[in-house]
């Protein structure tokens, strides 16, 4: 059993493998959309030739990569995680099918830098220098976050587009940018900001299961709906939840409403993906292709 890797006439990240055997000859197409992404991107990778039933595996940048079927193939998310060096990132696909060789796909994406913002916040003292007491509690909320951010769902919960988690049509602010409070340098915004009156409507960006309703010190009243496959959308520095653990959502369903909860200059949604462990733009997420 030989394979022949057919790449040199193909638009860059296409490969072809063609199963050389007594059985019929096959082959698998891997593509990437963007081709060239950006720090913060989400990427689609998307699989044809395999039929239905078979096995879809593949690492990205040492990552794991989670197939689901789609149309005439498989497709998996990646995201690109704000703080990720830019380069080419190493990927490897495998399929399996009954009654034929394991079939490999290698390959390099490169992943562009992205300039970010700087924002210059003032707080409240309190809400910046923490006493060991709060300093304690907060280390520990965000232990709980990254622990749910760790779970993955086996199934697959979305479907089709996702949507705005509020009304309007203004673009969100933030994602990534480099903050400075009180003169302090801070962590990097990992989500995006919708300005909103107190009250406006939150809703699903997709199906999923409601996995955290809590309030924390830093991002209030919050609420983790996990969409499978390692997806999950955040709502932060809400005012009333209309929503509890374990609950299936759809997308546009409302569950909450926009508040100045936790720590916050004023009424607003902090939107936010984690894909993978990965933080991506929320933008990236709202723009992909639709996926079926």
């Amino acid at each position: 059993m030989t394979f022949r890797l057919l790449a040199a006439f193909l638009p860059p990240l296409v490969l072809l493998v063609a199963a050389d055997s007594g059985l019929a000859a096959t082959a698998v197409a891997v593509t990437w959309r963007p081709t060239s992404p950006r720090i913060g991107d989400v990427a689609v990778v998307r699989v044809e030739g395999p039929g239905e039933g078979a096995s879809v595996e593949g690492v990205v940048g040492g990552r794991s990569l989670e197939f689901f079927r789609d149309g005439r193939g498989y497709a998996a998310l990646v995201g690109f995680d704000l703080d990720l060096k830019p380069g080419a990132q190493p990927w490897r696909v495998e399929v399996r099918e009954a009654e034929r060789p394991a079939r490999q796909i290698r390959g390099r994406l490169p992943v562009r830098g992205r300039d970010f913002p700087v924002q210059r916040l003032t707080l409240p003292g309190g809400m910046v220098n923490l006493d060991p007491e709060t300093e304690e509690r907060a280390v520990a909320e965000a232990r709980a976050l990254q622990a749910v951010y760790r779970t993955m769902s086996a199934e697959r919960l979305w479907r089709g587009p996702f949507v705005r988690p509020v009304g309007g049509d203004e673009p969100g602010s933030g994602f990534g940018a480099r903050r400075i409070i009180n003169n302090q340098p801070r962590s990097p915004h990992g989500g995006t900001d919708y300005a909103a009156p107190r009250g406006t409507p939150v809703v699903s960006a997709n199906d999923g299961r409601v996995a955290l309703v809590a309030e924390y010190f830093f991002p209030g009243r919050l609420v983790v709906v996990d969409h499978g496959l390692g997806l999950y959308t955040l709502y932060f520095h809400l005012d009333e939840i209309r929503t509890w653990v374990g609950e299936r959502v759809a997308r546009g369903q409302p569950i909450a409403t926009v508040g100045s909860t936790g720590r916050a200059t004023g009424p607003h949604l902090h939107f936010g993906v984690q894909l993978g462990g990965a933080r991506v733009d929320p933008e990236r997420l709202l723009a992909l292709p639709t996926l079926y």
